[in-house]
C-alpha cells in the first residue's frame, strides 16, 4: 500500500442516506384490478402502516391480523378497498364482515373507523413461496392512494426486521463489544438494514445465504464484518426474489455499506449480485485507518455501482466485478489495490461512464446553517495499484473502460502492471499493458474464463503471492491475467452464482 495519507479538506460527512427508499413493494403492473375510488379528499389514519404476521410458519397454515382505518373528517368517506397482489395474493382481507381481494364504495362515517382483518394463507414447505411473503392494502378515494404494508414470513429462515424507525430502518444484530455468528443452517433474511455498532462483530460462516428485502448490511463506524466463504460454500448475499423473473431487477436491495473503523473488513469467496450498489466503503467523519479486504468474490449484475468508494483503503485480489448499470468500481479518494480482478461490464443498457473510475474528489449533498441543502466537495489524494488485472467492457460510446477524474487540489498516483485495459493511449504509467479483447468463454452468460487462444495467458507477472485462481485452481509459474487462470477442461463451479437458495 502507499504511503500517503489522505488530506480531507472536510473532516466530518453527514449521513446522506436518508433519501433510500425501503420498500417498493407494489409495482405499477399489480394496480390493474384496482382503480380510483370516490368521496371526499380526506387523509385516512390508520393503526398501523405495515401489518407483520412475525410468525415462523413450519406447516401449512392461515393467521389473521386486523388494523383499524379512521376517517377524521367530518363528513363521510366513501373509499375503494382492494390487495394491490389481487387474485395472485397470499392474502385476502375483510372489511364488513365480507371477504375478498376487492371492496367498492366502503363507507366511514364522519369521526368514524372501520376493521379491516387480513388473512395470509402460508404453505412453508413449498419451495415456491416467498421467504418474505409482501403485498399491502390500497385505499383510494376522490385524489389520494394511501396504503398499508402486509410482510408475512413464508418458508422457515432466521429473521432480521428492522425495529429502529426512520428513513433507514435497521436492526442491530452485534452490539458494541459483541461478536455475532451467522451460520449456515438455515437462510437469514433481512427485512431493512441488519446493523453492526460501533465495536461490534458480524461473522457469516462458509455456505451462509442472505437474502435481503429493501436495506442492506451496514457496518458502522468502529464496527467490523468478517464474510468467511469457501471456494465450495461461498456466501450468497442477494435480494429476497429468487423467481427467475425477477434476475433483471438490478435493484432488490440498497447494499452492503461500510463506515470507517479501526480493525480490517474481510469479505472471502462471497456472491453479491442484485442491488443498488453491491459493496460500498465511505467515511462518516475521518478516515481511521482500517482497511476492507476482499478475496476470490463474484460483485455482478448492480443497478448502479459494483463497488462504490469514499476515502477508503481497499484491496481486492482474484475478484470478478461484471455487468453493472454505471460504474463496475468507482474509487474517490483513498487507496486501493487490485490484484487478478477481471472487471467485465457488458450490460445492454447505454452506459457511457467507464468500468473502473479513480478520482481525488467526491460530492456530497448537506444543509447548511440556513437550511438549505449544499454541494460539498470532498477532496484528498487518490492511489492505485493495478497488477495482473482486466478492465473491459462495450461503454456504448466506445470509449476508455479506465478514466480518471481529478480537481486541483490533491494528488492522483497510479500505477498498472501487466494489465489487458479497453482504453486508447497508454502511457508510462501502464506496464506490460495492452489494449486487446481478452477473449472470454462467453460474455453474455458472464462466464470470465479464458479461451486458448486468449492474450490473457502466461503474459501476468510473477511475485504477488496469489498461487490460486477465484476457483481455487492453481496458477502456473508465470499466471494468467484476471480473476481465472486458464484451464482446457471447464469448471462448472464458474457460475456458481446461478445457485439461488
Amino acid at each position: 500500500m502507499t504511503n500517503k495519507t489522505h488530506t480531507l479538506f472536510l473532516k466530518t460527512l453527514p449521513f446522506f442516506y436518508g433519501i433510500l427508499i425501503l420498500l417498493i413493494v407494489c409495482g405499477g403492473s399489480l394496480f390493474q384490478g384496482c382503480h380510483r375510488g370516490y368521496g371526499d379528499d380526506v387523509k385516512l389514519e390508520f393503526s398501523t402502516d405495515t401489518l407483520m404476521f412475525d410468525t415462523v410458519f413450519t406447516t401449512i397454515t392461515s393467521v389473521t391480523r386486523n388494523f383499524t382505518v379512521k376517517n377524521p373528517g367530518k363528513q363521510p368517506v366513501k373509499l375503494r378497498i382492494c390487495l394491490a397482489g389481487a387474485q395472485q395474493s397470499y392474502y385476502s382481507i375483510n372489511v364488513n364482515g365480507q371477504s375478498g381481494v376487492e371492496f367498492d364504495e366502503v363507507e366511514i362515517p364522519g369521526r368514524d373507523s372501520i376493521f379491516v382483518f387480513v388473512k395470509v394463507n402460508i404453505n412453508p414447505t413449498d419451495h415456491n413461496t416467498p421467504y418474505l411473503v409482501t403485498d399491502s392494502v390500497l385505499f383510494y378515494n376522490t385524489n389520494r392512494r394511501q396504503a398499508v404494508q402486509l410482510v408475512a414470513f413464508g418458508q422457515d429462515a432466521h429473521f432480521i426486521v428492522a425495529d429502529h424507525g426512520g428513513s433507514m430502518p435497521y436492526k442491530i444484530v452485534a452490539h458494541e463489544h459483541e461478536e455475532v455468528h451467522w451460520t449456515n443452517d438455515k437462510p437469514w433474511v433481512i427485512y431493512g438494514w441488519a446493523a453492526v455498532d460501533s465495536l461490534g462483530k458480524l461473522i457469516i460462516d462458509p455456505g451462509t445465504r442472505v437474502y435481503i428485502h429493501g436495506g442492506g448490511i451496514w457496518v458502522y463506524r468502529y464496527g467490523n464484518i468478517h464474510i468467511n466463504g469457501t471456494v465450495d460454500q461461498p456466501v450468497i448475499i442477494r435480494g429476497d426474489h429468487l423467481e427467475s423473473f425477477f434476475d433483471a431487477d438490478y435493484a432488490q436491495w440498497d447494499r452492503i455499506l461500510i463506515n470507517e473503523g479501526t480493525q480490517d473488513n474481510l469479505i472471502e469467496n462471497a456472491i453479491i449480485s442484485h442491488a443498488a450498489i453491491g459493496l460500498e466503503t465511505d467515511i462518516l467523519q475521518e478516515f481511521l485507518g482500517n482497511k476492507t479486504i476482499v478475496n476470490n468474490t463474484i460483485i455482478r449484475d448492480n443497478k448502479l455501482y459494483g463497488v462504490l468508494c469514499h476515502a477508503a483503503n481497499l484491496e481486492m485480489n482474484n475478484c470478478q466485478v461484471s455487468n453493472n448499470g454505471t460504474y463496475s468500481i468507482a474509487m474517490h479518494v483513498g487507496d486501493y489495490k487490485l490484484n487478478h480482478v477481471t472487471v467485465a461490464n457488458f450490460t445492454t443498457s447505454a452506459r457511457k461512464t467507464p468500468a473502473v473510475l479513480l478520482s481525488n474528489y467526491y460530492d456530497v449533498t448537506q444543509i447548511n446553517a440556513a437550511g438549505e441543502y449544499e454541494t460539498v466537495y470532498m477532496m484528498g489524494d487518490a492511489n492505485l495499484e493495478c497488477n495482473n488485472s482486466i478492465i473491459y467492457g462495450n461503454r456504448s460510446d466506445d470509449g476508455d473502460e479506465f478514466a480518471i477524474s481529478r480537481a486541483n487540489g490533491a494528488e492522483v498516483d497510479f500505477t498498472f502492471h501487466n494489465c489487458i485495459l479497453k482504453k486508447e493511449n497508454l502511457g508510462s504509467m501502464f506496464i506490460s499493458c495492452f489494449n486487446l479483447p481478452p477473449k472470454f468463454v462467453s460474455d453474455y452468460s458472464q462466464n470470465y474464463n479464458l479461451q486458448e487462444d486468449s492474450p490473457a495467458i502466461d503474459n501476468g507477472m510473477s511475485g504477488l503471492g496469489i498461487t490460486t485462481d477465484l476457483l481455487g485452481r492453481t496458477r502456473n509459474g508465470i499466471p494468467d491475467i484476471g480473476a481465472y487462470e486458464y484451464y482446457p477442461e471447464p469448471d462448472t463451479r464458474g457460475f456458481r452464482w446461478l445457485g439461488r437458495r
